[in-house]
């Protein structure tokens, strides 16, 4: 392998540092809310009254929502609406200035590196490096993960199979397509086998093929009773894989339920918006004669 070789780190990320202590205003405390359970059970995420900002930009504004073990769960909105920042604290790679933040029931700001052994984070770009193969990339990061002999050997196998990469193992990382290198990035964060996995964007820029075989990865995951956490700009890319979803806007959560029950009203009628190309007057009169 190249000379190029990253340094070993706490392998959750790719290119993404820690955030540095020294560096950065430690969190506001937030009151401790009752823990949420269903089924007995622990919530997989559970954010409380989340706020980040950015100098005078409130990036994360006040987002709370809970995500049940098992769940696909779709976070959608517009560029710069707050999905990666709300990720990336979720992820333990920022620190959010007030609110309460837990994967599986653990503090993401008082244990990260608990919290890192049950997630697994998938950036919408990751890092590649000259002269390293798939093999290599993947061999790396479950050395980092702590992972030796032949388990180490055995994960790596495990994810290249999965991720439909074994025929690929000897091809330069640097080389591969959008949608191989995606399928490489969601194995990197499979390897340590983590609960929870939180995805950004990883449709993104897809061809639709690659876009198809990433949503049956995601649902093989789902029936393993893995809880994904997953964002994109584009609802159709997440109605057909999710549960459930939240739209966030300006830092802010402005609807969640299931796909279907956001595609009706309240009550039950399907919303329809109609762009009309000439004058509406007609079709208004219509509308107001029969307005159900």
């Amino acid at each position: 392998m190249s000379d190029e070789e990253p340094q070993e780190t706490d392998a959750v990320s790719e290119a993404v540092p820690t955030p540095d202590l020294a560096t950065q205003e430690p969190p506001e405390t937030a009151a401790e809310p009752p823990p949420i359970h269903r089924n007995g059970s622990i919530a997989a995420i559970e954010v409380r009254n989340l706020y980040r900002s950015f100098g005078n930009l409130k990036a994360v504004d006040g987002v709370s929502f809970t995500v049940e073990p098992g769940q696909v769960v779709g976070f959608v909105g517009a560029n710069g609406a707050g999905k990666t920042t709300t990720m990336r604290i979720i992820s333990t790679l920022d620190y959010p200035n007030r609110g309460i933040v837990k994967v599986g029931g653990i503090d993401v700001v008082q244990y990260p590196s608990k919290v890192r052994t049950k997630i697994g984070w998938m950036p919408d770009n990751f890092g590649t490096y000259s002269n390293m193969t798939v093999v290599e990339y993947l061999d790396f990061f479950a050395r980092a993960l702590g992972y030796t002999g032949p388990e180490r050997q055995e994960r790596v196998e495990d994810v290249m199979d999965f991720t439909d990469l074994t025929s690929l193992g000897d091809r330069l990382i640097n080389k591969l397509s959008k949608g191989m290198g995606q399928r490489l990035c969601l194995g990197r964060a499979l390897i340590h086998d983590p609960e929870v996995l939180i995805l950004d964007e990883p449709a993104a820029g897809l061809d639709p093929k690659a876009r198809v075989e990433l949503k049956h990865l995601i649902r093989i995951l789902a029936e393993e009773g893995k809880t994904v956490f997953i964002s994109s700009h584009i609802l159709s890319e997440l109605g057909e894989m999710c549960d459930s979803l939240l739209f966030i806007n300006n830092g802010r959560i402005i609807r969640h339920g299931t796909a279907e029950s956001l595609k009706h009203g309240e009550t039950g009628s399907t919303i329809v918006k109609v762009q009309v190309a000439k004058d509406a007057g007609k079709l208004e009169e219509c509308a107001e004669m029969a307005p159900h």
